[in-house]
């Protein structure tokens, strides 16, 4: 065919080229958005300038758009305007973003926003967000976020709770880096090849899952041949002492073998004096029991013990909710900090509300958030009864609240489709 045989294509093939974009990028263009050719006279010119008012220089609307087409169908792509400005608020200039996109990606910018805002959820600070970002940027441009989401599903398939994954990246948001979310993947693999049980598998990611992304691992096959076992015998080996497991198999066997001798040593030494202080026996079941259901270093636990006397809670209290309630511990100082201000402050419940329902703490916002909004909405309309126990409005099924706080109202269903629809969108 000739091109003046379709005069409209032609258009705006010549809009395209007269704004820069190279001839032998075309092809691709019409491939994957063959409907921008199509658009009427001047529309083109206005959507691509549209990218420019986003605060985008020329050269980088031509690199974005001969990458991602897509992004001139329709109006200005929301989920990549609001990644823009993500990106801007992690204290980096619009254009940079042009670094990081690639004529060979495919990008899903809805995609890239969710691991961004997954990324926030799992700093502690907004600094360490920053640090992460900027010097892991591949963990939301390459395979737009992917490998995160990978990660993700794959701890919760192994049974771990969704606050449980959670608290695990906040206690170690380097994992989240390119070479440490491979190596931790090949090590679930690895795990996983040799038969051992989900369960065994969770836990030993609770306990060493910074070594498990801080090292590349040989396969199992190898590790096998070398001392001469079976996978079946490997697996009960590293069921019994996981840290030989780092020492036989990692391709850094003598730089492994220091590093896990030190860390072993020093934070068991660390977990273990904090534990003195709480009352535990040194040597005990209850000791041993202790150290495995706690996550992070001493300090760590100190600081988050500490958090929880000086929002008001006598000291032998807390000894005694931690004790009954140990995985409130594991929880990072600012998680505590956050609920512990919601609690109170909006929630309007007294302090001494967590003694009797230490769960409340492990809760994630969300869940907490619509609840107790919804809760709020039927007893202001006198449908539910006055200051209910924290169980009761959060430990019941979704099924259960519904019925007891949603259906009790006319307006309630829907009154509680927007508090959903609110919070997702959020």
């Amino acid at each position: 065919m000739f091109l003046t045989d379709d005069s409209v294509m032609l258009d705006n093939f010549c809009v395209l080229r007269d704004y820069g974009i190279p001839r032998f990028k075309m092809g691709k263009m019409y491939k994957e958005a063959r409907e921008i050719f199509g658009y009427d006279y001047g529309l083109l010119a206005s959507k691509l300038r549209a990218y420019e008012n986003l605060g985008l220089s020329k050269p980088i609307v031509i690199k974005l758009v001969s990458c991602c087409p897509s992004l001139l169908v329709g109006g200005v792509n929301a989920d990549f305007a609001a990644v823009l400005e993500r990106f801007k608020a992690l204290g980096m200039k619009k254009d940079e973003i042009g670094g990081f996109i690639s004529g060979k990606g495919m990008y899903d910018w809805g995609r890239m926003l969710d691991t961004l805002n997954f990324l926030e959820k799992v700093s502690s600070t907004e600094e360490q967000l920053c640090d992460l970002f900027s010097t892991n940027p591949a963990l939301v441009f390459q395979g737009s976020g992917k490998m995160v989401y990978v990660l993700f599903g794959r701890l919760l398939k192994l049974g771990l709770k969704m606050n449980e994954v959670d608290s695990l990246f906040m206690q170690n948001p380097h994992i989240l880096s390119a070479n440490s979310t491979k190596n931790l993947c090949k090590a679930l693999d690895f795990l996983f090849d040799i038969l051992m049980q989900t369960e065994d598998i969770a836990h030993i990611v609770c306990t060493h899952m910074e070594l498990m992304g801080l090292y590349s691992l040989k396969s199992p096959k190898a590790v096998c041949r070398e001392l001469n076992v079976k996978k079946d015998e490997l697996c009960q080996i590293i069921k019994a002492n996981p840290l030989k497991w780092f020492t036989v198999a990692s391709k850094s066997e003598v730089q492994c073998r220091k590093q896990v001798a030190w860390k072993d040593l020093s934070t068991y030494q660390e977990k273990t004096a904090f534990l003195l202080r709480l009352g535990y026996l040194e040597n005990s079941d209850e000791m041993l029991k202790a150290l495995k259901q706690f996550r992070g270093r001493g300090d760590q636990l100190q600081e988050r013990f500490d958090c929880l006397v000086n929002a008001g809670l006598d000291s032998d209290v807390v000894k005694n909710l931690i004790k009954s309630s140990p995985m409130v511990l594991n929880l990072s100082k600012d998680v505590l900090e956050k609920k512990i201000d919601c609690l109170k402050n909006w929630l309007g419940y007294p302090l001494e509300s967590v003694v009797a329902f230490p769960a409340y703490l492990c809760y994630d916002m969300e869940r907490i958030n619509q609840r107790f909004s919804m809760y709020a909405w039927v007893r202001e309309r006198g449908a539910a009864k006055a200051t209910l126990s924290l169980s009761t409005i959060l430990a019941c099924s979704d099924a259960r609240f519904v019925k007891y706080f949603v259906q009790v109202h006319p307006e309630g269903p829907a009154k509680w489709k927007s508090l959903k629809e609110s919070s997702n969108s959020v």
